[in-house]
């Protein structure tokens, strides 16, 4: 799949004085050296946390919160490895500067043991439980509202279904589904296999969606005259990616599968933006999130009549999804929309509006601040349309616009910075790729103990089981406004 031509003179040495011989300019074999010890220290690192969370209850695995059954922990259990938090930090920053390691060399390594660290460490991260995040357990309490217990995912919450087996393992009980009706839908018939068997479904569906995403940027990479194993090594040995995102089993992958799906039909001398608009449609289906590029597509012909019948094809594609959530949820059809609504009332304590409030000691955050981001964001969003619309490229474009909603949103999860990644890997911006790799070392950094001093505000300890809130609260990392109640068991 990454086979493709030697590219080590890809980048030119620096020249000696005399301008015959290079100096200071690392040898093939050194390269190779630094690369292949890249790729060891990702894949090390990835069955390092990953089986250390399978060894014991830690913090590393929340859904533990409903007990440590062998489903949840898997067979990585039986290697009897544990870890602790410090042990955690050294093998996601060992993670982290493999990772650089392989693409500061990624030029003279060959396609496949790129491509064969990509898979191994998925498969390695498939077996083990899912990372930092109770989200899959969300997944699947939906479901099972809709298909065990005829409730709508859209207009009740897991609360409301309290004897259910999944209720001890999820995290947010109080909370409406935010997904889109395909993924709602698609996820009905995991309800029928159990906990156990519903988990791995995800899990596995999480894991292929990630590796199906990378193959699909490194043939666009290919169909552009790019390096596709340096694309699929830029999004597939990403730390978001691995520890975060097909770790914790997030159903984002699904969302950057359809990105990368529209990036490969967009891709080369015949692009096809219409189905690449389609493809996108499709990620909506999943998350909102993923209609942020369609209006980029939508300006990438240069001829209006052309740009309207791309326009027309995502309104078609709109209007399919929308039957499709019709016939499934009637008239709350759009749902998720509220949803999203009602979960933009949540503030991360690591978002950077969040933060930077805090730095300048403003109270909370206060609704001014929160919009002049959304103003900043608009202006960004606005500027990068206006210049795909005078011919720049696209995927550029989307990428900038995707990074200013992750910079301006209250509601960041680290997990989201993946959505970057594909565009990145295949825009003609190299500032844009390292303010990528930049956001994506700030998602790693906040689960850091290392940068507690500087992103964590002081902790207060919080006794009740239930607490009904009026304003605001602020517990376990989260600020939440103007919500009628939240369960702080477990």
């Amino acid at each position: 799949m990454l086979r493709e031509r030697d590219d080590t003179q890809s980048v030119p040495a620096a020249a000696s004085a005399d301008g015959n011989q290079p100096f200071l300019a690392p040898s093939p074999r050194a390269m190779r050296a630094l690369g292949a010890l890249g790729l060891l220290g990702v894949l090390a690192s990835v069955l390092a946390v990953t089986a250390g969370a399978a060894g014991a209850p830690s913090p590393l695995v929340p859904g533990r919160s409903g007990g440590w059954p062998d489903w949840l922990s898997g067979p990585l259990h039986a290697l009897g490895l544990g870890i602790g938090t410090s042990g955690f930090q050294a093998w996601t920053l060992a993670m982290c500067a493999g990772y650089v390691a392989v693409l500061v060399a990624v030029s003279a390594l060959p396609g496949r043991a790129i491509a064969a660290t990509i898979a191994l460490a998925n498969l390695a991260l498939l077996l083990g439980p899912p990372l930092l995040s109770q989200d899959v357990f969300g997944y699947l309490a939906f479901a099972r509202l809709g298909v065990l217990h005829g409730l709508d995912p859209y207009t009740h919450v897991a609360a409301e279904a309290p004897v259910d087996a999944v209720f001890p393992f999820i995290g947010w009980p109080f909370q409406h589904s935010p997904y889109g009706p395909l993924f709602t839908l698609g996820s009905y018939p995991l309800a029928l296999l159990g906990l156990g068997g519903g988990l791995w479904a995800l899990k596995a569906l999480a894991i292929a969606a990630s590796l199906g995403a990378v193959a699909l940027t490194a043939l666009a990479a290919r169909r552009m005259g790019h390096s596709a194993k340096a694309a699929a090594a830029f999004v597939g040995l990403n730390p978001v990616l691995l520890e975060l995102a097909a770790g914790g089993a997030h159903n984002d992958t699904l969302v950057l599968l359809a990105l990368a799906a529209a990036l490969l039909l967009g891709a080369g001398a015949s692009p096809r933006p219409r189905a690449a608009v389609a493809a996108l449609v499709a990620g909506v289906g999943v998350k909102a999130s993923a209609g942020l590029v369609i209006p980029f597509l939508v300006l990438t012909p240069t001829r209006a009549r052309e740009r309207a019948r791309v326009a027309l094809a995502a309104t078609a594609s709109l209007v399919l999804l929308a039957t499709i959530a019709t016939a499934g949820f009637g008239v709350n059809a759009l749902g998720f929309v509220d949803a999203l609504s009602e979960q933009q009332q949540l503030i991360a304590t690591h978002s950077i509006p969040q933060e930077t409030a805090r730095w300048l000691g403003l109270a909370g955050l206060p609704g001014w601040w929160r919009d002049l981001y959304l103003v900043g964001f608009a202006a960004v969003l606005a500027l990068t349309l206006w210049r795909t619309a005078r011919g720049a490229d696209w995927r550029t474009m989307a990428g900038w616009a995707t990074l200013a909603l992750l910079l301006t949103t209250a509601w960041l999860l680290p997990w989201y910075a993946i959505w970057a990644l594909p565009l990145a890997a295949l825009g003609d911006s190299g500032r844009l790729r390292a303010a990528t790799l930049a956001v994506c070392a700030y998602a790693i950094l906040i689960h850091l103990p290392l940068a507690d001093p500087l992103l964590s505000p002081p902790r207060h300890v919080v006794t009740a089981l239930r607490v009904t809130v009026d304003d605001h609260v602020v517990f376990a990392g989260l600020q939440v406004e103007r919500h009628t109640a939240l369960d702080l068991g477990g």
